[in-house]
């Protein structure tokens, strides 16, 4: 084979080469000119390679070369002082205008002397990978609207029925009784319902109808006129008054006396209030909701609570699971907090360990999500690495106190019940020192006798009082 033959073979194997990269590459001359162009580089520029040939890189106005824009003169260019670009994202413009992300490498190639042959550059199109980016964002960001209402979070099938019921709430006008126990978020369902509603604009007034006695929860919520009673010395709008137009939220409705229940129940039959020591009636144009803790239906069964008054709040009833039956929305709950804690306090901590999310998904959360938010609170006052652990825990959660599930067929309340633990030296001194080195104390929480707390101390050396 001749010397012509070969370099012919060795131009046509480049030559297919250069055609066969997925990457676009073209090469410049020493005055910086294209001397060729391959089939990729048509594709992310949209330039031909008889168009290309014989112009400048200019041709693509690159926005970003050694830190700065590309010049528009190559003798400017850093390349001839570097003798390579490193791997650059930048952008380029393409044939008809838009900007296409690419991520940029040049190279000079040199004669055996030094001497400048041309440049070799290379161009990798991001395009793909930046709308593998937004649709990953999209997803994820359609995954958090999925698994969230506002502030409230959560995957269960049950809380995606509360999910529905509080859209379907939040289009009509009509009275809500939000049914849970304490700590599910009754409020924030409220508060949700309330700020997608056509009241949105308007207050969202809130009352705790448990934390007054009768005479003042009056007064709280019709307001009173000037000498009503002692200490009444100028007229107050009561909270009715002051939801005007938007909602009022009675929570713990269960726990009002009869004839707070006659007022409201007038309130709901006829829109209009009376302030207290005034017979005049005063038109309201608000929306009720109400929340209870306990079973109204039992509580009318006992004569607390009246049967009229019932009916008239539920006429559209959201039931909030406990914690204890969407042990799955668990990991998402701490997330969520994790995140809400790390604006707060400025600390980075990344998660839990291992451990303390396998506790947090035995316990069984008799105060639900409130006490799990308080647990991560509690957490991060204690916490000073990237995660939380098991004795940045309250103590009530790191004594591994749990309760039975309802086994469905007695009806008995949950009863409680220790669940073992892996013992370790740290542990167990940890604990002895919290129980004041009582083993008695030690061996109820861990579920252990007596003795066998003596034998870990034992073997592990750990002295029977602390220092």
């Amino acid at each position: 084979m001749t010397e012509n033959t070969q370099m012919n073979t060795s131009d046509r194997f480049v030559s297919l080469l250069l055609e066969s990269i997925g990457d676009g590459v073209f090469t410049l001359d020493r005055q910086g000119r294209i001397t060729s162009w391959n089939p990729s580089m048509e594709r992310i520029t949209g330039y031909t390679a008889k168009e290309a040939i014989g112009q400048t890189c200019a041709l693509m106005q690159f926005n970003k070369c050694f830190g700065k824009k590309c010049p528009t003169n190559f003798s400017e260019c850093g390349i001839y002082r570097y003798g390579m670009v490193l791997p650059t994202e930048c952008f380029l413009v393409h044939k008809d205008g838009h900007s296409v992300s690419v991520i940029k490498n040049a190279r000079v190639i040199r004669e055996e002397d030094g001497s400048i042959i041309g440049i070799v550059e290379a161009l990798t199109d991001m395009t793909e990978l930046i709308n593998a980016r937004q649709e990953a964002e999209e997803a994820t960001r359609r995954l958090g609207e999925l698994y969230k209402f506002g502030k409230i979070v959560g995957k269960n099938h049950l809380m995606q029925q509360v999910f529905t019921s509080i859209k379907a709430a939040a289009a009509s006008d009509a009275t809500i009784l939000i049914q849970g126990e304490s700590g599910t978020g009754k409020e924030l369902v409220a508060g949700a319902i309330h700020y997608h509603s056509s009241r949105r604009e308007k207050p969202l007034v809130i009352v705790n109808c448990s934390v007054l006695s009768e005479s003042l929860l009056e007064s709280e919520l019709f307001g009173h006129a000037k000498g009503a009673f002692t200490g009444a010395i100028h007229d107050r709008i009561g909270r009715f008054e002051e939801a005007a137009g938007g909602t009022i939220f009675l929570d713990e409705i269960s726990e009002l006396s009869p004839f707070i229940q006659v007022k409201l129940l007038r309130v709901l039959q006829a829109k209009e209030i009376e302030r207290v020591g005034e017979s005049k009636r005063r038109k309201i144009d608000i929306r009720i909701i109400t929340a209870a803790n306990k079973d109204l239906y039992q509580r009318i069964q006992n004569g607390y609570f009246r049967e009229d008054l019932f009916y008239r709040l539920k006429v559209f009833t959201i039931n909030l699971p406990p914690l204890r039956k969407r042990k799955e929305d668990i990991p998402l709950l701490v997330d969520s907090f994790i995140k809400q804690y790390n604006r707060k306090t400025g600390k980075h901590i990344q998660g839990v360990s291992q451990l303390v999310m396998r506790i947090f998904m035995d316990y069984e959360w008799p105060g639900n999500v409130r006490e799990l938010q308080n647990a991560i609170e509690h957490s991060y006052v204690l916490c000073t690495n990237a995660q939380i652990d098991i004795f940045d825990l309250p103590v009530e959660i790191r004594q591994l106190e749990y309760h039975a599930r309802h086994t469905g067929t007695s009806g008995a309340p949950p009863t409680a019940r220790k669940k073992a633990v892996k013992i370790t030296p740290e542990f167990l001194s940890a604990l002895l020192e919290e129980c004041g080195w009582n083993k008695a104390e030690v061996a109820r929480r861990v579920g252990l006798s007596r003795a066998a707390i003596w034998k870990y101390m034992k073997k592990w050396d750990i002295p029977l009082q602390g220092g």
